[in-house]
């Protein structure tokens, strides 16, 4: 097998399927891959809140309401979604950080944060 085509989680283990229903990722595959051209870097998998949720309304971005021209059902508290990184850091800072899936959640979140900060989010 060629290690070259496994994308690895934060654990260095293969990643995991974040969600499919919702069905989430910047690939819209279930998995939190990223690609250069991915510039909000959504390799997070989190479990959403109702405080992240409102958090994120309140700084611009609704994941709450449908958006049926994007194919997104809109989240509930407990969904599982693939998240910037740069947004779950801000709603750390803020106090609000949504519990993570580190089975799930690509590697190349730790160019962003700690392995020890993620684990402290872990379920």
């Amino acid at each position: 097998m060629n290690s070259e085509n496994i994308t690895l989680n934060v654990l260095n283990t293969p990643l995991e399927s974040c969600s499919c229903n919702p069905l989430t990722g910047y690939f819209r595959d279930g998995f939190c891959n990223t690609t250069p051209d991915d510039f909000g870097t959504h390799v997070v998998c989190a479990i959403v809140t109702e405080a992240f949720l409102k958090f994120s309304l309140s700084r611009g971005n609704d994941l709450i309401t449908p958006n049926l021209h994007w194919n997104f059902p809109g989240l509930k508290p407990g969904d599982k979604w693939c998240l910037c990184i740069s947004r779950w850091l801000e709603a750390e800072k803020a106090q609000v950080a949504p519990l993570i899936d580190l089975k799930a959640t690509h590697i190349n979140a730790l160019k962003y944060v700690s392995i020890s900060l993620l684990k402290k989010y872990a379920v």
